[in-house]
């Protein structure tokens, strides 16, 4: 019932803002234009004075934190959008309306167990910005350090499980009515999404990723990551560092204090691809909402680094195969691509692999020696998608937050330098993660790694030698028992045979006399008793094992 009641709200919100009028341009199927054509609201509910992205904005901002974060990651991609629609997408990532800072005030009370007062030398109750799931205030510590507090709107988690709910109701929908549904694999989407969002809930979990990022780019001069305070910490209050920069969609602020734009632009996929591949644990919601800039240095940019609610962590295997396929892109190897593909199980096995090569070919070769302002990584994707269907590949659900992330890299990069050749700067960073992984100085460092599991057990290792042995023996004597068993099994059915044979033979021999003779009963009857001992001696010896 609450499934049902979601769609009729969603439904509503769709007509209240005359959503259909997106559509007005796009060539739909005809079964998608008939339903538009039954819209009977279409008809009585005017469009009003609202632009598109206007009214796109507000549905999204209505409809809750589900969707205000599909609209997110919708504002970085220019060449999919109008530049109205992106304009009002963009005030999605941190203008999206706020609760009583007042109710923020109880809550921070609540879980932290004091007034605001003896917490804080300075609160305010007026919000620095406000997201889809959380909303941040400014304070200042008694020891003078300036803060934010991070508070989880009310309510929120009730929201959140109505729409993953309809979610997994529309993922079974696709699944069970769409032929290409199933290879998809949707409702595991569903399912990872669920996870990644429930974990945003809990800023406690968010704290800890934001610990891990620092340490990992500590001192480093491309990426500041912020303070956690753990003392004011708790799962709906998180107290963090307050940072100073400019955000990273200001273009011209970041022009005016003459910013290096491409070494910006650079420092930003160097982040990405150490995160994914040096760390194995990166930031996954980057969104310029999220990213700033330092003031401090303009010809050697910092990048300031918030909100870590969602992170994304690759297998070993993961980055491998990534690693590999990148690389072989960059050098043109479509067939080590289609290959890569086939051996991971991405694809069948029995794919045609020149078949693939060449689809392959035909989608991405387009895309090189060209800088990025002139590359749509959305039609590369449509591309990709049809080479996907034509050779059932599946959808691999692990990295939905790594392609999520790199439309993000996309976005910022399209912001900052639109000359950025992203596959120019990232090759040579991908060719030496592989050389440090593969080459002399990797085998070292494992073998360094292993060193004291191996002198821990050097002591056990006569014993468990002589287990080994032992072991060796009595598999040996077990396989000779086997061994003896079936050649005697085999024996026995060779005599088996044989007897048979015989018996077959007797039995042709009698037959034949039969046979031979006019009347074969009154034959019988002749014989003497001799001739009948005599043929049972023999009939014996012909039968005998």
């Amino acid at each position: 019932m609450r499934r049902l009641l979601r769609i009729f709200k969603i439904a509503r919100v769709f007509a209240r803002y005359r959503l259909d009028t997106l559509f007005d341009q796009t060539k739909l199927s005809w079964h998608i234009r008939l339903l538009f054509s039954l819209m009977f609201w279409r008809y009585f509910v005017p469009v009003g004075n609202r632009s598109q992205g206007e009214r796109l904005r507000l549905a999204l901002e209505e409809l809750g934190p589900i969707f205000i974060k599909f609209g997110q990651m919708l504002s970085t991609r220019r060449d999919l959008l109008s530049d109205d629609l992106a304009l009002e997408l963009k005030k999605l990532q941190d203008n999206v309306p706020p609760f009583s800072g007042v109710y923020a005030q109880q809550l921070i009370e609540q879980s932290l167990g004091s007034p605001v007062e003896e917490l804080f030398a300075e609160f305010s109750a007026e919000p620095m910005a406000s997201a889809s799931v959380a909303q941040v205030h400014a304070a200042l510590l008694y020891n003078g350090e300036e803060v934010v507090v991070k508070v989880i709107r009310p309510g929120i988690e009730r929201t959140i499980k109505k729409d993953v709910a309809l979610l997994f109701t529309l993922a079974h929908l696709v699944e069970k009515l769409w032929a290409e549904g199933r290879r998809l694999r949707p409702v595991e989407v569903v399912a990872d999404y669920e996870t990644t969002i429930f974990d945003e809930l809990d800023l406690r979990k968010e704290a800890a990723n934001c610990s891990q990022i620092r340490r990992n780019f500590d001192n480093s001069p491309i990426l500041y990551v912020p303070e956690i305070f753990w003392d004011l910490t708790r799962q709906n209050v998180l107290v963090m560092e307050r940072i100073h920069g400019i955000p990273v969609a200001d273009v011209d602020q970041l022009n005016a204090q003459n910013t290096d734009m491409k070494k910006l632009a650079e420092q930003g996929v160097e982040i990405f691809f150490t995160q994914v591949f040096r760390d194995s644990f990166f930031h996954a919601d980057m969104h310029p909402g999220n990213i700033f800039v330092s003031r401090d240095n303009p010809s050697s940019p910092q990048y300031i680094a918030v909100d870590f609610g969602i992170v994304g962590s690759l297998t070993t295997e993961d980055q491998s195969y990534l690693a590999r396929n990148f690389l072989a892109f960059f050098q043109r190897d479509y067939r080590q691509v289609a290959q890569l593909h086939i051996d991971s199980g991405w694809v069948p096995e029995d794919t045609n692999v020149y078949a693939f090569e060449t689809a392959i070919r035909s989608v991405c070769e387009p895309i090189f020696e060209k800088p990025l302002k002139d590359i749509s990584f959305g039609l590369v994707l449509m591309g990709l998608f049809q080479t996907a269907r034509r050779f059932n590949m599946e959808v691999q659900p692990q990295l939905v937050l790594l392609q999520k992330t790199l439309l993000n890299i996309e976005g910022l990069g399209r912001q900052l330098y639109p000359e950025l050749d992203l596959w120019q700067t990232a090759q040579p960073f991908l060719e030496r993660w592989m050389k440090e992984r593969m080459g002399p100085k990797a085998v070292y460092r494992t073998m360094k790694q292993q060193a004291p599991d191996w002198l821990d057990k050097m002591p056990h290792l006569p014993q468990m030698a002589y287990e080994a042995l032992h072991q060796l023996k009595n598999l040996d004597d077990v396989r000779r028992r086997d061994m003896l068993a079936l050649s005697v099994a085999r024996q026995e059915l060779k005599h088996q045979r044989s007897r048979w044979d015989r018996f077959a033979g007797v039995a042709c021999i009698l037959v034949a006399a039969a046979v031979a003779v006019d009347d074969p009963q009154a034959t019988l009857d002749s014989l003497p008793a001799l001739s009948w001992a005599f043929s049972g001696i023999a009939a014996f010896l012909l039968l005998r094992r």
